[in-house]
């Protein structure tokens, strides 16, 4: 592996500093059946969707660079089969991170357009890892027995988003347009929304059922009814800040208004979350004032 290189793209990818130092040699990963032959690794960074087969392991986003190896020992105890094919489901460093250890393993990249051209717009920095194959709106591939989908969804958490289905399997993985049990993280500076995540949700949920297990970016393995309900919960707080916008509250008095958002998460219980309750009012303040506006 050429440690170097993969650090670096870990570095310069990850959306948290705190993350970015962490001491990964005491990250333990773990394996956690969902359904069938899919499973989801949770280590530290979004959490990994695997489907083994005989026609060799698909793998959703890997993490960060430091942890590959031990990723590829848990793979190792599921399957003897290498990793073939690793979709990225969007371009942050906690999802991609590990992309040219994968690579250089012989995994055949594949990302939304968007997510190669950010990261090819670093590459004059000596990065490898960036996706082969890109799709502009949707793409299927027949895998281990799944017809699976690989569905764009617009400007939502990021501006390259997938959703990948696995109808044969029922299972759903969302990336970051969905983080389980806390609020999302709408990264408004690589072209995301608050109407483009709430329309994210929509989408997943007209892919599934209600038997679905679903795989978020972030969190526990979820059902049915908690991704409608946090479909709701981006509803909500849009109409509750939107109404504050247009009642002529300013941008502190809305970040500072619990009420705004405490229906779901209150502050104390968010303090310590990647998106505090000030970090997510401030975010769909920023967002939605040119909409109030209009």
């Amino acid at each position: 592996m050429k440690n170097f290189t993969s650090i670096f793209l870990f570095l310069l990818f990850s959306y948290s500093s705190v993350l970015a130092f962490q001491d990964f040699d005491n990250v333990e990963i773990e394996i956690i059946p969902v359904n069938k032959d899919v499973y989801m690794l949770t280590g530290a960074g979004g959490n990994i969707g695997i489907l083994t087969g005989e026609d060799g392991v698909f793998m959703i986003d890997d993490q960060f660079a430091p942890l590959s190896q031990k990723i590829m020992d848990k793979i190792k105890s599921l399957s003897d089969q290498p990793v073939k094919f690793l979709v990225n489901t969007h371009h942050h460093g906690d999802h991609v991170g590990g992309n040219v250890n994968f690579q250089e393993e012989g995994a055949l990249i594949f990302a939304h357009e968007n997510v190669r051209k950010r990261m090819k717009n670093n590459e004059e920095l000596g990065m490898d890892g960036l996706p082969v194959v890109t799709f502009d709106q949707n793409m299927s591939l027949h895998i281990n027995g799944n017809d699976i989908v690989v569905a764009h969804v617009h400007n939502a958490h990021t501006d390259g988003d997938a959703l990948i289905y696995f109808p044969q399997s029922n299972v759903l993985h969302t990336g970051d347009t969905f983080f389980n049990g806390r609020f999302p993280y709408i990264d408004l500076e690589s072209g995301g929304s608050v109407k483009g995540d709430i329309e994210a949700a929509r989408t997943g949920l007209s892919l599934i059922n209600e038997n679905t297990r679903i795989i978020p970016g972030h969190g526990k393995i979820a059902t049915y009814a908690e991704y409608e309900a946090y479909m709701k919960m981006l509803e909500e707080i849009r109409d509750n800040i939107l109404k504050a916008i247009n009642e002529g509250k300013s941008e502190e008095e809305i970040v500072n208004d619990e009420s705004l958002t405490g229906k779901f998460h209150t502050d104390e219980e968010m303090k310590d979350s990647f998106i505090s309750g000030p970090k997510i009012r401030k975010t769909f303040y920023d967002d939605l004032k040119k909409e109030a506006r209009e």
